[in-house]
């Protein structure tokens, strides 16, 4: 691919078949066409109105919980996201239309109050959103994950949330409020500092530095923030862990976590077609890495590995992250939620334990 067609502003640079898919428009015959078909559309925003929005984690690598997604697709565009894999059960393809179809659960808050009415509802986490990120763009205008908030504050409902953009600030009241309750646990995805690669990779998230921005201003504000540095991309950013690390402790962080990248199903070659055209002088030995990581391959999906590899490079990136953690982080924790707040409309009800 020549330079002037990489598609900027887009991790992904192509569109894989969707292997449930019966028929695909392809462009077999380019020389037959009066002009290219169209490769790079604008972002739309597809209404939805699904029958439930809460699922129950049952894998051993993330503990007990559930997770709470309003949108399936992310504008973000981050190249290396597993959550890719989803978009094909929606009849989209795993690369761009990743990106620019962004199903939106509209019935999302209605869903949510249905579920925590339940008399079988068992009081544990509820992570904000466990595949895509509940604050990318269209959240300014939607408002479902403020509105998410606002019924597990009214609830008393422990959440947990992840997110790389600084849009989280604007429910910093929302936040406040389940805080004095130890109802919230708040996670920044602090992925490179290197504002280049960034750009490469994440083209449509915040910057590294407004992310260290927000893991301060939440932490002023006395909210237990750990910072992710996931995923670990040998051969990219594994250098960068111990300035991360040591940023984020700097912003009031009080725990890190991080996991290794694994590229399954359409990731892995929608990776390389990525990886092979941006940095194409060490393209193969990235690969490599993430191969020797995972067994060989550079797909994994095997539990209690899958996430954190194996093998020497795993060894090594685990290593680097233990000492910077316990140089910049000793002493620090993130203070445990309280199930004993939550209350229906019914009256109060048993929380976890």
């Amino acid at each position: 691919m020549k330079a002037e067609d990489f598609l900027r502003g887009r991790g992904a640079q192509y569109n894989p078949a969707n292997k449930y898919l019966k028929q695909a428009y392809v462009a077999e015959h380019i020389e037959g066409l009066d002009e290219p078909m169209l490769s790079d559309s604008k972002t739309e925003f597809l209404p939805t109105h699904p029958k439930t929005i809460v699922n129950k984690i049952d894998s051993p690598d993330l503990g007990m919980g559930y997770s709470l997604n309003p949108y399936q697709g992310c504008e973000h565009g981050c190249v290396y996201c597993y959550a890719r894999n989803s978009h094909q059960y929606w009849g989209y393809g795993a690369g761009l239309d990743f990106e620019r179809k962004i199903i939106v659960k509209e019935n999302a808050p209605e869903l949510l109050i249905k579920q925590l009415e339940s008399k079988n509802w068992q009081v544990m986490p509820i992570m904000l959103a466990g595949n895509t990120d509940c604050y990318q763009p269209i959240e300014a205008k939607k408002k479902i994950t403020r509105r998410i908030l606002e019924i597990l504050l009214k609830y008393k409902h422990p959440v947990s949330i992840i997110t790389k953009n600084a849009l989280i600030l604007r429910d910093l009241d929302l936040l406040t409020e389940l805080n004095k309750l130890d109802l919230v646990h708040v996670n920044i995805s602090i992925t490179t500092l290197d504002e280049k690669l960034r750009q490469k990779f994440e083209p449509r998230t915040a910057t590294g530095s407004k992310r260290l921005d927000v893991v301060r201003q939440l932490s002023a504000a006395g909210l237990p923030v750990n910072v992710m540095v996931a995923p670990v991309i040998p051969g990219l950013n594994d250098s960068e862990i111990p300035q991360i690390i040591k940023q984020a402790a700097e912003a009031g962080a009080k725990n890190a976590a991080y996991t290794i990248v694994r590229l399954n199903g359409e990731i892995g070659p929608i990776f390389e077609d990525w990886i092979t055209q941006t940095f194409p002088d060490r393209a193969q030995k990235v690969l490599s890495q993430i191969a020797d990581c995972h067994g060989g391959q550079v797909n994994d999906s095997r539990f209690g590995t899958r996430m954190s590899g194996e093998g020497k490079f795993a060894e090594t990136i685990a290593k680097l992250f233990k000492m910077s953690k316990q140089k910049y982080m000793a002493g620090r924790s993130i203070k445990p939620y309280n199930y004993s707040h939550f209350c229906t409309s019914k009256g109060k009800q048993l929380g976890l334990f």
